[in-house]
């Protein structure tokens, strides 16, 4: 069999690593693919391991507006894969348009199905934007031979919204990679700290309205009105009406910026630094189809304080201290907790980091094409829990 893998519209960010070590990581001939075909553009073929199996394909289109791409896709794509032999199209961005079946897609975004997340826009071009994406992804979900998700959360909370799917469907959640893992001998947990050293919070997340960094910062100022030695610093780009409730925030409570710290987007690469020069890892998201940046935490053996919403519980399951993410009182005693008992930060950093490990890509691959394969089929699929 071959396979053809729509990327057309990956271009960075997590979609981008997805696909990047998912490839790495598989064995398409031990699944039946001989051949694996990828359109997408170039910068993105660029960032994919040459493999004897791979084909990558580029089309000038690919590099231009996304109206055009669109157009690509919904008269180009569907002929390209038939002429190259294709015997499924896998659409891991999400939407697709093409006329070529069997199709499998995944689930990515999760947002545009979460009304509650969505309100937060108010009337604005976002979230007319998040409304035309939920309406064509449902289309794509219920026009699809297969779809993945990534979290058990994540199919019941699109299932909610596009009712139920005709297709067979497969829970396959993200790797994380062995980068963020840290070296035995550098899993130390230090001391309460002093305010002249203190305790090192890192929260790594875009800025933005469901990500709640205006409440983590109340809370850690609080812990430093009680005394606790502790100091926070966000990294992460910013979506802008967020950023400026942040930055009045981060002024109000710490206008010399002694112990909050905004540090801006960081590479890939830089961020397994980060975490380990860091104590605890915070994660107050309220919306999240697959929390990559949690599982990041987790590898580095960090004691994680998390949100108790959306995907978070099933990622992370015990290895971590919940609280509300709209709730600053609420965050405020999860960080407390864990800055207050050395001993419980070590086993909660040991215990994520035991979790982090169930999250490999070389399964997520071997998931992915056991799910392609079984569409490519016509063989009837079974939903697997993350644990399994």
């Amino acid at each position: 069999m071959r396979l053809g893998i729509d990327a057309s519209n990956i271009r960075g960010g997590g979609g981008l690593t997805h696909l990047r070590q998912m490839l790495a990581a598989a064995d398409p001939p031990a699944h039946g693919f001989e051949q694996v075909v990828v359109w997408a553009p170039q910068s993105t073929l660029e960032q994919l391991k040459n493999q004897p199996w791979l084909l990558k394909r580029h089309d000038r289109a690919l590099e231009s507006h996304y109206l055009l791409r669109a157009w690509w896709q919904s008269t180009r794509l569907g002929v390209l894969a038939r002429h190259e032999g294709c015997d499924l199209l896998f659409v891991p961005g999400g939407p697709f348009a093409t006329e070529f079946r069997p199709v499998v897609t995944m689930s990515r975004n999760l947002l545009p199905f979460e009304w509650r997340e969505l309100r937060r826009y108010g009337c604005s071009s976002t979230t007319l934007r998040l409304l035309l994406l939920r309406g064509s992804l449902t289309r794509s979900f219920r026009r699809a031979s297969g779809t993945i998700f990534l979290t058990r959360y994540a199919q019941q909370a699109v299932r909610a919204v596009a009712g139920t799917l005709p297709a067979a469907s497969r829970i396959v959640p993200h790797g994380v990679d062995a980068r963020f893992f840290q070296p035995e001998h550098a899993r130390e947990v230090r001391p309460v700290g002093s305010l002249a050293d203190p305790l090192r919070i890192i929260y790594v997340s875009i800025i933005d309205l469901y990500k709640h960094q205006w409440h983590v910062a109340t809370a850690v100022a609080r812990l430093r009105s009680e005394g606790h030695p502790v100091s926070l610093t966000l990294i992460g780009p910013a979506y802008r009406p967020a950023m400026r409730r942040l930055r009045a925030t981060l002024t109000r409570l710490d206008p010399h910026g002694e112990f909050l710290r905004y540090a801006g987007p960081v590479s890939y690469a830089e961020l397994p630094a980060y975490y380990a020069g860091a104590d605890v890892c915070v994660f107050a998201s309220s919306c999240e189809n697959m929390p990559n940046i949690l599982l990041e935490g987790m590898a580095a053996a960090l004691p994680i304080a998390s949100s108790n919403r959306s995907a978070m519980p099933e990622v992370l399951d015990s290895a971590g201290v919940y609280f509300d993410p709209e709730d600053a009182n609420s965050i405020a005693d999860a960080l407390r907790e864990l800055v207050s008992s050395p001993q419980l930060r070590l086993r909660q950093g040991r215990a994520a980091e035991e979790r982090a490990r169930l999250f490999s890509w070389t399964r997520c691959a071997r998931d992915t094409f056991d799910f392609l394969a079984s569409v490519a089929a016509g063989r009837n699929t079974t939903t697997l829990p993350i644990s399994a």
